[in-house]
């Protein structure tokens, strides 16, 4: 080798030496993207272990999960649907009428479909579901797409029996859209609903497993000697099979088009993603919550086998009768599309009706001032709570920074088996001998780096904020956060969800164990270690700081909102139900906290929002509704002077003004 190359050779060799008291990182490669992928596999682990796990299945807690918690209308009474020229007797066929009919479900939400009466005493009552893009008509062969084999609500009236089938929110996306603020998505019906649900603690599972039951209300008030069954095909197998195990009057269910296990769960529709369903439950357990009345599972739906069998599980003695002649339409030009946007504007509205009760049920919910029990149910029944991080407390680290008045280090962290924490520390140069200094725990944003917080060519959004605190003195730590890479973070939400966790499950005991190694450093005064974060680092502030109170502040940029209203609106362009961000969604959050309750979890620390003027992640009306809550607070517990809030005239990013002081007076470092 030349002589200059070895020189630059010892020059890296130098730069790349670690911080005293840590093991040498020599790590390559993507961190950030490697941090991802561990998470990935402790999920997957996860995941097949989940089934040793389980407890006793209990219907209850089930019912919760997936979102029947409404109380459904009283003695409902399925109407006939007619209008002038669409008459409600819509076709006859060997032995029973069918009519076009709607029955009350939920206040204000109707199921509508097909009752198919037989012209005799019937011999069960069946609710039959189709697949989500199947219509009624499909199932009763008025309408073309089925085999006559699988119109098993024909099939099912023919033998005898008393048959509702409602119509199924479907898989388009012609409606989930708001014209009026010119937003138009392509989510599926299902997704749309899906998404402002999920974070009222509703689900499109519960709403029309509620229909399904609303039928059951009625047959049971009107012959409750006759059996009541359920059948249903694909999506409908879903609901025939959920219906089943949430109410025990349904005596038989058949699912077809439904089943196998559920470990790829994450990689179904979203609209299938039930808040700790694996965890709790998997098919197994939901099976078991059936039994022991009867279930028949088969792959395609209709066959005679098990009309049989689910004939005879219900009492039905009689000989199985082969399919009739096709019955005969009497409404002509008949568009289920008009049916399909009276389902779903009802469950939107209805939805929307949930979040504007949600500050009063939350005040219901805060009625004790338990900020232990608080701080707990947060934990465990929203996020998701993980064991303490396992791994020893083994850090490795190397130089990458030497600059006149700090020094930075590479850090990597072991939390569990294939997680790990990472990021940058920035140490200052003139550091005393038994100093103790505060340390700002500064946090990047969507798909961010530590690199983002300190290299000035990277500096238009976050203003070098870790590195210029650093040259005021400060210890600062700029962590990695896992939502980067695109659909694979998000992935990790979709695996997390059905285990009772989240993305913030794991970004928490990240913290933990971040703040556990910053505490041992001999130049850190761990009294005074605070948060500072931007956008998704924002809504870290918001999560993190609450539950691991080893912050001794925090302060939230660019994120703090009326989050639940940011999350579920119909009528503002920003809101996330218009985005890509398909995991923002937190189960049944709204009912419990909003950044105002997050908060007041984080008092008596203090706590302080910065708010750009042209930030469009919301605006300042919301933000400020919000924070006057936040501040009456912290002045009746008699501390207003730990918390502010700064506007400023500009976009999403640091300013850097009044943190900047809040930081100073708060962590007793004064410029």
């Amino acid at each position: 080798m030349t002589a200059a190359t070895l020189l630059v050779l010892a020059c890296l060799a130098a730069m790349a030496q670690p911080l005293p008291g840590t093991q040498p990182l020599a790590a390559e490669g993507d961190l950030a993207l490697e941090m991802v992928e561990g998470i990935h596999r402790h999920l997957d682990r996860e995941t097949a272990a989940a089934v040793a796990k389980r407890p006793a299945p209990d219907r209850a807690r089930f019912r919760k999960i997936i979102g029947v918690v409404d109380p459904r209308v009283p003695a409902p009474v399925p109407v006939l649907d007619a209008a002038v020229g669409r008459p409600a007797l819509v076709a006859e066929g060997t032995g029973y009428r069918v009519h076009a009919v709607r029955w009350p479900a939920l206040a204000g939400v109707e199921a509508e479909g097909l009752l198919l009466e037989p012209l005799r005493t019937p011999v069960a009552r069946i609710v039959a579901l189709p697949d989500a893009d199947w219509t009624p008509e499909m199932l009763a062969g008025l309408a073309p797409g089925l085999p006559p084999a699988s119109q098993f609500a024909r099939r099912l009236a023919e033998n005898g029996c008393l048959v509702l089938a409602p119509a199924l929110i479907d898989r388009q996306h012609t409606f989930s859209a708001n014209p009026r603020i010119s937003r138009v998505t392509k989510q599926p019906h299902r997704e749309f609903i899906y998404r402002m649900a999920y974070e009222m603690g509703r689900h499109i599972i519960g709403y029309e497993v509620q229909k399904v039951l609303a039928a059951v209300d009625w047959f049971a008030g009107n012959e409750p000697s006759r059996p009541v069954g359920v059948m249903g095909h694909g999506e409908g197998g879903l609901l025939a099979l959920y219906a089943a195990a949430a109410d025990e009057r349904i005596q038989a269910a058949a699912v077809s088009g439904y089943s196998g296990p559920r470990a790829g769960l994450w990689e179904e529709p979203i609209y299938r993603n039930v808040w700790a369903l694996l965890r709790e439950f998997g098919d197994a357990g939901v099976a078991g919550l059936v039994a022991p009345r009867t279930l028949f599972v088969e792959a395609a739906p209709g066959s005679d086998a098990t009309l049989r069998a689910f004939l005879m599980a219900l009492g039905v003695k009689s000989a199985l009768k082969p399919a009739g002649t096709t019955p005969k339409a009497r409404r002509a030009g008949f568009d289920p599309a008009e049916r399909l946007r009276r389902q779903f504007n009802q469950l939107v509205e209805f939805t929307q009706s949930v979040v504007r009760r949600a500050e009063v049920t939350r005040k219901q919910f805060w009625a004790s001032a338990d900020a232990a029990r608080h701080r707990r149910y947060l934990w465990e029944e929203v996020i998701g709570k993980l064991p303490e991080p396992s791994e020893p407390l083994a850090a490795r680290t190397r130089r990458i920074y030497d600059e006149p008045r700090w020094t930075g280090y590479e850090v990597v962290l072991p939390v569990w088996p294939d997680v790990f924490a990472s990021g940058i520390l920035l140490v200052p140069k003139d550091l005393k001998p038994g100093e103790r200094r505060p340390v700002v725990v500064c946090q990047h944003g969507l798909e961010g780096r530590p690199r983002d917080l300190i290299d000035p060519a990277r500096a238009n959004t976050y203003a070098q904020f870790a590195a210029r605190l650093a040259e005021e003195g400060f210890v600062t730590y700029a962590p990695q956060n896992p939502y980067i890479g695109g659909d694979r973070f998000r992935q990790i939400q979709r695996k997390a969800n059905p285990l009772k966790l989240s993305l913030f499950s794991f970004i928490i005991g990240q913290h933990q164990r971040t703040l556990e190694w910053l505490a041992s450093l001999p130049f850190v005064d761990p009294a005074r270690i605070g948060f500072y974060g931007l956008s998704y680092g924002g809504k870290t502030a918001m999560r993190v700081p609450p539950l691991v109170e080893r912050y001794a502040l925090s302060i939230c940029s660019g994120d703090f909102n009326e989050w639940i209203w940011k999350n579920t609106s119909v009528e503002e362009p920003f809101s996330y139900m218009y985005t890509g961000e398909y995991e923002m969604f937190e189960f049944d959050l709204g009912n419990t906290y909003n950044y105002a309750e997050m908060a007041a979890l984080i008092a008596p620390r203090p706590f302080m929002v910065e708010r750009g003027h042209r930030d469009g992640v919301g605006i300042d009306e919301w933000v400020a509704y919000e924070y006057a809550k936040v501040r009456r607070h912290y002045t009746l517990l008699g501390i207003p002077e730990r918390t502010t809030i700064e506007y400023f005239d500009g976009p999403h990013r640091i300013h850097g003004v009044g943190t900047f002081e809040f930081l100073r007076r708060h962590l007793r470092w004064p410029r």
